[in-house]
């Protein structure tokens, strides 16, 4: 009888550590949760954000979270199109054609401020430009810069508001409209003095404000935009089955738990103080104009 209890005891370790090293295995089998954002900003500051957040969301979701950086707007929607990314911080453009090409992606979460999000026109203060309507007798001889093509508050929604006030930026001004890339280089080229008219992201601009970069008596806003939804997080569709059931409203649930007491550093780098819900339709207008334009087909 000893002997026999004796093997007994002498199995149960084992088969503990069998146990646990199963656990280990189907772990590591779990595979990487990839996310990333549009570069509409200096890659510096954009890999402070996803580096802090990333360790984040992999706390809060206990999986392996890796940012994936990508070189445009249009690498963005392509890398969540064929998967390489699995949850995205879009646009409110590349969100609507990322949905498109990716039936059943959603859009789960915006910044409290894309509710209510504006573009601003800037421009040489020498030219005492007071609205868009000035540029009606003035764009002949002045030039224009957006920021990317697929930008929605540096080339979608400022194009719209041109075209409404009777202006068509692809005959009007002196020179075929440039595209910077990113809302930071919109300003400086317009302080610079390579172009006399640039649109870009209200929440860019007044952060160089803030801060003394833009130099006040060379670059100038002179128009601020109507309202429109603007940035949110896209999920692809089929996490639950890849990552367990409610993994998609755990990320949710992550992001909605952000808040200025304990993760304002991750939160100022988004340029918020807060994520609240939003959900596909919210973008609605956006896919309209996109499509009125051309843009979208």
């Amino acid at each position: 009888m000893g002997k026999k209890y004796l093997g007994i005891i002498l199995v149960i370790p084992f088969l503990i550590i069998l146990a646990i090293s199963s656990i280990s295995c189907a772990s590591d089998d779990t595979p990487v949760l990839k996310i990333g954002g549009i570069p509409d900003q200096d890659a510096a500051r954009l890999a402070r954000r996803y580096e802090d957040f990333s360790k984040y969301l992999s706390d809060q979701l206990q999986v392996q979270v890796e940012y994936v950086p990508s070189i445009n707007y249009a690498a963005v929607v392509t890398a969540f199109t064929q998967n390489e990314l699995q949850v995205a911080f879009f646009g409110g453009l590349t969100g609507v054609q990322a949905r498109l090409q990716n039936p059943g992606a959603v859009a789960i979460v915006q910044r409290v401020n894309d509710a209510k999000f504006n573009s601003i026109f800037v421009a040489n203060p020498d030219l005492e430009l007071t609205s868009l309507e000035d540029l009606n007798t003035a764009s002949k001889d002045l030039t224009i810069t957006f920021g990317s093509e697929s930008s929605t508050s540096g080339h979608l929604w400022p194009r719209h508001f041109l075209e409404e006030a009777g202006i068509d930026p692809a005959v009007a001004f002196k020179s075929d409209p440039n595209f910077s890339g990113s809302h930071d280089l919109t300003w400086k080229l317009v302080e610079g003095g390579s172009f006399d008219i640039g649109a870009l992201s209200e929440s860019v601009w007044k952060r160089a404000k803030e801060t003394g970069k833009a130099d006040l008596s060379k670059v100038e806003e002179f128009y601020i935009t109507p309202d429109y939804f603007n940035y949110n997080w896209t999920v692809r569709p089929g996490l639950d089955k890849i990552y367990g059931q409610g993994f998609t409203n755990n990320i949710r649930k992550a992001l909605l738990n952000l808040n200025m007491e304990e993760h304002s550093e991750i939160l100022e780098l988004f340029s918020t103080d807060q994520f609240i819900e939003t959900n596909n339709s919210n973008y609605t207008a956006i896919q309209e104009v996109a499509e009125n334009l051309g843009i979208i087909k």
